[in-house]
């Protein structure tokens, strides 16, 4: 299969592109495919991207609440000189309010969270008291207001809690509990169909022979999807042949979201698949210019089914690289996710970049004792080197254009 469109003919999709013409395509591309709304119940909501935002109908506190054990009392009984004793007129626990008002010179005892008794404006800790019967006397007095939550502190009515697109982690969920929600809208998850391809693949666990390698790239695929709430379902490795390729590209493109594909999409005599995704999809982008996992292809199925197609290359290292930068950011744009943090980091040791593609190299990333962050290169930045891959914990981002980076050098890093 010839590397291109014929010579003479300009590709009809993004060919050869640069990695930030790579985001933009697969941005549009996602924005097209927005997955619906669905109402969950909190325990099934987290993890999930919220859909709608979640505004305040309760104040936080509900209601005045003590922060401590220990007694309710109006702070102008502490204005005179020397130790106060009060008296004790009941208690308040955490739960129904009591029917009880204090009156001047009088206290309540309390315990943490339970309501504030009308008439009382300041909690003095059990410890700091000393306690006779019904006589209570203040051994440190607290400041006015002290060790009282008022309502409304935290948040308000009206006040926007989570917002669109945020990522239902464990305290947003609770936060959304708090308000008395028992369901979140959230954006659907995206089905995913993984497959390896390649003649030369054998399942861990059977016995090699001269020319295979076991399949790596499933586990390591089914992983980082994993790692994104998905739950990914694994085909059988695809032989180098067409015909048996659109069987099974057919069959999962009528079923998910995604198909997921590594291995077969360069420009090699068995590399079926961009000829075939050219003849019976829509080819919305095939090569960027990074490194590594240049062949990198996207497209819509069309005759194979309304999933898009992400076809990775077939390096393991090329696999991760263009998961976590492309993959990645194409099911973000489904969910409607609000864009990861960015993450920078020094540079322990200096770095010689001789191309001009972008690169993605592996590394170590640690924060100093001064809390500075730091990322040590790993020098072996073949494709294929997956010992470097297990070895590190970011991806190093090397910007376009071949150059020098110094020792200290600023650069991005993308944690796996």
């Amino acid at each position: 299969m010839p590397e291109s469109p014929h010579p003479d003919t300009a590709p009809s999709f993004p060919y050869r592109v640069p990695f930030d013409e790579a985001c933009a395509i697969v941005d549009a591309v996602a924005a097209e495919r927005v997955l619906e709304v669905q109402t969950l119940s909190l325990g099934r909501a987290h993890g999930h991207v919220l859909a709608r935002d979640v505004v305040a109908t309760l104040p936080q506190p509900p209601f005045d609440n003590s922060a401590m054990d220990g007694f309710a009392l109006d702070h102008h009984d502490l204005a005179g000189e020397g130790v106060v004793t009060l008296q004790l007129v009941g208690e308040q626990f955490a739960g129904p309010r009591a029917d009880v008002r204090i009156a001047r010179g009088q206290c309540l005892r309390i315990t943490t969270g339970a309501a504030i008794p009308e008439g009382a404006n300041t909690v003095v800790m059990k410890e700091n008291t000393r306690v006779d019967g019904d006589r209570v006397e203040i051994l440190v007095p607290p400041r006015p207001g002290q060790h009282v939550r008022r309502a409304g502190e935290d948040s308000k009515v009206g006040d926007r809690l989570l917002h669109a697109g945020d990522v239902l982690t464990p305290s947003r969920v609770a936060l959304a509990a708090s308000q008395g929600l028992a369901q979140l809208e959230v954006v659907r998850r995206p089905t995913v169909a993984v497959f390896a391809t390649g003649d030369e693949l054998i399942e861990p666990g059977m016995p090699l022979q001269p020319g295979q390698i076991y399949n790596s790239n499933r586990e390591q695929l089914m992983g980082l999807l994993r790692a994104e709430g998905l739950e990914p379902v694994a085909f059988p490795t695809l032989p180098d042949d067409p015909a048996q390729i659109a069987s099974a590209l057919r069959h999962a493109g009528e079923a998910f979201d995604l198909v997921l594909t590594c291995g077969g999409v360069s420009a090699g005599e068995k590399d079926h698949l961009p000829e075939l995704l050219q003849r019976r999809g829509r080819v919305r982008l095939w090569k960027t210019m990074m490194k590594p996992g240049m062949p990198l292809l996207l497209a819509e199925g069309d005759t194979l089914g309304p999933a898009l197609f992400l076809c990775l290359p077939g390096n393991p290292v090329s696999v991760l690289a263009t998961w976590l930068a492309v993959g990645r950011r194409l099911i973000d744009g489904m969910q409607r996710r609000v864009p990861r943090p960015v993450r920078r980091a020094r540079l322990r040791g200096a770095w010689r970049k001789n191309h001009e593609r972008l690169e993605f190299l592996r590394g170590r990333w640690s924060i100093d004792e001064d809390g500075v962050s730091r990322v040590e290169p790993n020098p072996a930045d073949g494709s294929h080197r997956m010992q470097a891959a297990a070895d590190s914990d970011v991806l190093i981002v090397l910007e376009a254009g071949a150059r020098e980076y110094p020792v200290d050098s600023v650069v991005e890093v993308v944690p796996y």
